[in-house]
């Protein structure tokens, strides 16, 4: 949430009035999470949404999106690349639940990074969207692999999932790009939107 700079008037007594709410003080600006970009996607949607040229300049990268499919299902997933990597570099595994049952599955040397049930698609209820949260550690460490970490789900009405997945990327580059693409069908719809963070250290 962004701070609040300027009202039109902001009264203390009645004899002092100030054009700000700082009242002659500094502004605090939160530090720990910084905006990297953001994506809402238009009409007629899109197959794929990237953030290019990250920084390497934090400690972890944090996504945040609010979506829904293309598909025509009542429900879609998303899928991770790292660096335009399409080869069978990712690993990873889920749980997931629905409130009366419970799956769980894993998935070595993919092409992607799956994350379940991220998305409500057009049969799933109108006006409906899922929602995820993906960490990415260390994503400018250049000794290690990639690990990846996410938390989203969709409610339908009382239908829908909720998932934990995690994986990571066999690669020890720095990340400095990132694709996400739906899973099983085509793509995102209208005003489904994401944004990238930039997490300091010692956040």
């Amino acid at each position: 949430m962004a701070p609040v700079y300027k009202l039109s008037t902001s009264r203390l007594s009645s004899r002092t009035s100030y054009s700000s709410m700082l009242a002659g003080n500094a502004a605090f600006l939160p530090t720990d999470f910084e905006s990297i970009a953001t994506v809402t996607v238009g009409s007629g949607g899109t197959s794929t949404i990237t953030f290019s040229s990250i920084p390497s300049t934090y400690a972890h990268l944090q996504i945040r999106g609010i979506l829904r499919a293309s598909r025509n299902d009542a429900a879609d997933g998303i899928i991770i690349q790292y660096n335009g990597d399409t080869a069978s570099n990712y690993s990873s595994h889920y749980v997931r639940g629905s409130g009366s049952s419970v799956g769980a599955g894993s998935g070595a040397n993919q092409s992607s990074m799956p994350i379940q049930d991220a998305m409500v698609g057009q049969t799933g209820g109108a006006n409906m969207f899922g929602t995820v949260i993906i960490d990415i550690l260390d994503y400018a460490n250049t000794n290690k692999y990639k690990t990846q970490r996410s938390l989203g789900g969709n409610d339908r009405n009382g239908a829908g999932y909720i998932d934990f997945s995690s994986g990571n990327w066999r690669n020890t580059n720095a990340i400095t790009s990132i694709d996400i693409k739906a899973l099983y069908g085509t793509g995102f719809a209208q005003h489904s939107h994401i944004a990238l963070y930039g997490i300091k250290a010692g956040a």
